[in-house]
Parts: structure tokens; sequence; C-alpha cells
């Protein structure tokens, strides 16, 4: 881990940016979820066809799964830290910068904008001093470490609840709409027009 943070240093001097240095990080997910969650809504290294979409595994690599257990965290608003065991660990296979780079047929286009939006998410929600970074207080391998331990944790209780949902129902995520379905709930804000005592201030 040292040598890495310490290539990390090397790049700054080498003009490259935060989300660049953030971007060759590899994300780590808790392996039971592997097995739990991500093996049954993707195809995780098999090649895709028909009957594998049919049955819901519309995801190719674990990193898929990942982001979108990132955004249920994320828009959830909650956190949950990964154990601290190393053997538990497992990471996505994949550099962020690389996530979506992979085409397979017409079914994966780059992520470069999906990137960016985790990367500023992450910036927002990540307490450390901004400045202290940029004035060379904090080192940037330390910010970076700090961006990925929020992005674990939010795709760490993400897991957990697709997880939960398959408990309830192996076959949830099988449904077009399941996905879909989950954000809206998790964006929606109920307005009660038929009562007269609510005014939009008080919404």
């Amino acid at each position: 881990m040292a040598d890495y943070l310490s290539n990390i240093e090397e790049l700054v001097d080498k003009d490259k940016t935060i989300i660049d240095i953030w971007g060759l990080r590899r994300p780590k997910y808790e392996k039971k979820y592997e097995t739990s969650v991500i093996r049954v809504i993707s195809q995780f290294g098999v090649k895709a066809n028909t009957m594998t979409y049919t049955k819901g595994k519309y995801f190719g690599n674990a990193y898929e799964p990942y982001i979108i257990a990132f955004f249920i965290g994320l828009y959830s608003n909650k956190r949950l830290p990964l154990s601290e065991e190393r053997d538990d660990l497992k990471d996505c296979g994949y550099s962020i910068e690389k996530w979506g780079d992979n085409k397979v047929g017409d079914f994966r286009k780059k992520y470069s904008g999906l990137r960016s939006y985790i990367f500023i998410a992450l910036v927002a929600k990540t307490d450390i001093d901004w400045i202290a970074v940029d004035k060379g207080d904090i080192k940037v391998s330390i910010a970076v470490t700090a961006l990925i331990n929020t992005m674990e944790e939010y795709a760490n209780y993400g897991f957990a609840v697709m997880e939960e949902k398959l408990r309830e129902n192996s076959s949830y995520f099988y449904s077009h709409r399941a996905f879909l379905d989950m954000f809206l709930q998790l964006t929606k804000k109920e307005f009660n027009f038929d009562d007269e005592t609510e005014s939009p201030e008080e919404l």
C-alpha cells in the first residue's frame, strides 16, 4: 500500500488531476455480495446472450452492479463501512478510468460522463479540506483514499439493500422496471394537494 501511495504522489508531479488519480483506483466490495448479488444480476465474465438478458442479467462486469449499488447508497444518503478483514474484500477488476471502456457489441458505451458524476458526488460528500489539498497541505493520496472510502461505503450499503431485495424475492430484478422503481422511490417526494392546510412553504 505504501508503494502504491508513493506512486500516486509521483503521478501528481506529472500534472495529473485528482480525478485522473482517483480514476486509477479499483474500489473494493465485500466478497459475500459476489454470490448473493453480483452473479445473480450480471453475466460476470460469461458471454452475453439472449437467455441471460431474459433472466435479468443485464450487467456484465462487477463494476456495473457496483455503480448501481453506489447510487442506491448515495440517494439513500446511507453509508456502511466495509469489513476490516482484507480476506473479505475484493476489487472490481478494473480501475475506475476503464469502466465502460470494454465494449461488448452494442450493449455498452464508455462511462466518461457517469464517472464524472460519481466523482462530483464524492467530492461533495467527502469530509476533507479541499483548499488544504489544493495548497499541498494535505497529500493528494490521502484525499483520493478518502474519496474511495466514501464510494465504498455508499456501495456497501447499496449492496446490502440489493441483497435484501433478492432475499425477499429471488426474481425481484428480473423486472425491466426494478432499478427504475427503486430510484423513483428514493427520489420521490409526496405532495398532498387535497390538504388545504398544507402550504407550498411547508412542503
